[in-house]
C-alpha cells in the first residue's frame, strides 16, 4: 500500500500552479509518495502531471465535479489519462440525491458514466461522508448504493472519520467492503470538551493498529490517503506528524 497526501487538506495553498507547485513539493519532503488531487485551483490537467512528475509523485485519486461526470464524461476520461490516475472520485453526493424520494435516482444517473469510466480501464470511486449512515426505509444509504453498482462500476473510498461520524465500525466496515477499497482516506477523530474534531492520524481515538492490521490482512487496497479537512494549526505540519506516526506503527 502507498501513502498519499490528500491535497483537499492543502486546499487553501493549491490554487495556482505556483502555489501547488510549491506545496507539492513540501509533501514530497515529507516522504509521501503519491496525491490526491482533489479541490486544486483551475490548472490543466498536462499541468497537474507536469508539477507531480517534477516531485515524484504519482497521482492516484481525483475528486472531480460530479457534474462534470456526469455530463462530460470522455473529457474527464481524458484528463485522467493525461494525469496517469485510473480512479475518478466523487467526493460528496450530490445535494439533490441525500433524500429517500430521490436517492434512486444517483445510481440511475450515474450507472453510464460508471460504465464508459469502467470501459477506459478506470473506476468510478465514491467518497463517503457521516449522511450514507442515515436510514432510508431501514436501509443504510451506503448499503443501497453498494447495491446498486457492481464493484467493477464503483469503488468505495473509505474514509475512516466520517465512518466513525456515522456511528459504524471502522473495521467491521472495511472488512464488508474487501474488494471494493482501492483507496481508503486515513482521518482521525480527537474530542474537545463535547465536540468530535479532526486530528492528525494516531492523535485521535480511532484504533489505528487494528485498522492497519485488517487493510494487510485482507489485502485489495492499494492506496492509503492522509487527509484533514480542519487543522489546528498547520496543514502541513499536520499531514507531516500524520506521516510520522504511520511510519511508527509499521507502515
Amino acid at each position: 500500500m502507498t501513502i498519499g497526501a490528500q491535497l483537499f487538506t492543502l486546499r487553501t495553498y493549491t490554487q495556482t500552479p505556483e502555489d501547488l507547485d510549491y506545496s507539492l513539493g513540501k509533501v514530497a519532503e515529507m516522504g509521501y509518495e503519491t496525491v490526491q488531487i482533489s479541490a486544486i485551483g483551475p490548472i490543466p490537467a498536462q499541468t497537474v502531471r507536469e508539477l507531480c512528475d517534477k516531485h515524484s509523485l504519482q497521482i492516484v485519486l481525483t475528486h472531480t465535479d460530479p457534474g462534470r461526470i456526469l455530463r462530460d464524461t470522455e473529457t474527464v476520461i481524458k484528463e485522467h489519462e493525461v494525469m496517469g490516475c485510473k480512479y475518478i472520485g466523487i467526493g460528496m453526493m450530490p445535494e439533490k440525491y441525500r433524500h429517500p424520494e430521490w436517492l434512486w435516482r444517483f445510481a440511475e444517473d450515474y450507472k453510464e458514466p460508471a460504465k464508459k469510466i469502467a470501459a477506459a480501464g478506470m473506476l468510478l470511486m465514491y467518497h463517503n461522508h457521516n449522511l450514507e449512515f442515515q436510514k432510508f426505509g431501514g436501509r443504510l444509504v451506503l448499503e443501497t448504493l453498494l447495491e446498486s453498482f457492481a464493484p467493477e462500476e464503483m469503488g468505495i473510498t473509505l474514509d475512516t472519520y466520517w465512518v466513525q461520524m456515522g456511528g459504524g465500525d471502522v473495521c467491521d466496515w472495511l472488512k464488508a467492503l474487501k474488494g471494493r477499497i482501492p483507496c481508503v482516506h486515513l482521518k482521525d477523530m480527537a474530542v474537545r470538551g463535547m465536540e468530535p474534531v479532526m486530528a492528525p492520524v494516531g492523535e485521535g481515538n480511532l484504533p489505528w493498529q487494528k485498522i492497519l492490521e485488517v487493510l494487510q490482512a485482507q489485502g485489495g487496497t492499494e492506496h492509503l490517503l492522509v487527509e484533514q479537512d480542519i487543522c489546528e494549526g498547520s496543514p502541513f505540519d499536520c499531514l507531516e506528524q500524520s506521516l510520522k506516526n504511520l511510519r511508527a506503527l509499521g507502515i
